[in-house]
């Protein structure tokens, strides 16, 4: 069977993803499952995060967000029978490409996916929604009555933080990097009570007049918001495309008094003024990196949770992921060298 892996460059040479033939183990391990792949996500892959974690592989697997059905399970498996409809995300480790046809998969890394749900959305969706469940619930503890700031609203992982929150009786604010995303997202409602708004206010910034702290200080009556998640940081504010992303001393600056700030950018600087701030409003800051779940077996059974819960939510409607490009197996190299240079987009391969 054939599977999509990606040849690691040296220096400043691009990655080159490959098709390449791969077989499945005689033997299945004693709390592994065996599924047969209906649908994967693809994702851009992290290098220094998987240089960092040691992985070394000439080929290293590409696709871990799957969906599918359980064909065979281990002797010592307690929770699935064949038959059953699964969806999980591989860990870094794995061996196993998703767009394999068959994989082997720990138990402990897959949830049952609900029968009214396809394989396709969910597997599009998986990784979105644990990022949002790690920033507003891990990190940023959020509660009903809370206000939350999410930049570029219309993203993905933006939509699934706005209507999580919503959900939990959170007033959202958010930005918008474009005239057709600020309507799209104006006119966001949930999919079932009450069709008031989902966001309380959308700050557009695609036109470079917008102050963003003036705004958001007066949505909150001078207070500041309790929590911010971001989708990235303009650190020196002289490079092109950080046009449209927050610099840092504003998201410091409309954090309120105990707030707390979930940042995507992993290389982050804040300068002693910055330091200075934070500590004057006892604010906080966490780093977003989902991989943790996988990466480390501390918070098994928690990770879990988060699982099921995107299942049930997005089941019920609550969670309503944008559609995902689905593309064949034969243009996954290409779909993923498209990703590789623009991190937030995502495409789900068919199988």
């Amino acid at each position: 069977m054939k599977g999509l892996y990606c040849r690691a460059a040296e220096g400043d040479a691009e990655p080159k993803f490959v098709i390449q033939e791969t077989t499945l183990p005689d033997v299945l391990g004693t709390h592994q499952v065996r599924v047969k792949v209906k649908a994967c996500g693809l994702s851009p892959l992290d290098f220094k995060l998987i240089q960092d974690l040691g992985i070394q592989r000439d080929l290293l697997p590409v696709g871990r967000e799957v969906a599918g059905v359980v064909l065979q399970v281990g002797p010592k498996v307690t929770f699935f029978q064949p038959e059953d409809e699964v969806v999980g995300v591989l860990p870094l480790d794995s061996s196993f490409s998703g767009l394999c046809e068959v994989i082997d998969v720990d138990e402990y890394y897959i949830v049952e996916k609900p029968e009214k749900l396809s394989s396709v959305s969910v597997a599009g969706a998986l990784r979105d929604g644990v990022c949002a469940y790690t920033a507003l619930h891990t990190h940023a503890r959020m509660a009903a009555g809370h206000t939350l700031l999410v930049t570029d609203g219309a993203s993905p992982f933006g939509l699934l933080c706005i209507q999580l929150a919503c959900y939990h009786g959170v007033k959202v604010l958010t930005t918008s990097h474009s005239p057709q995303k600020q309507s799209f997202l104006e006119q966001l409602r949930p999919s079932v009570g009450v069709q008031d708004p989902l966001v309380a206010r959308v700050i557009p910034v695609h036109n470079g007049s917008s102050d963003l702290l003036s705004m958001v200080l007066e949505e909150t009556g001078g207070l500041g918001v309790d929590i911010v998640v971001d989708s990235g940081v303009c650190l020196h504010g002289d490079k092109e495309e950080n046009k449209l992303l927050p610099h840092k001393h504003d998201i410091i600056s409309v954090l309120g008094v105990g707030g707390h700030w979930v940042t995507s950018h992993k290389n982050l600087q804040l300068d002693p003024p910055d330091c200075r701030l934070l500590h004057l409003k006892s604010a906080s800051v966490s780093f977003l990196n989902p991989e943790v779940w996988t990466a480390s077996s501390a918070q098994q059974g928690r990770y879990l949770h988060i699982l099921k819960d995107i299942m049930e939510k997005m089941s019920a409607g609550v969670l309503r992921p944008q559609t995902e490009e689905t593309v064949p197996l034969y243009e996954a190299t290409v779909a993923m060298e498209t990703l590789q240079g623009h991190p937030k987009k995502r495409a789900v391969v068919q199988l």
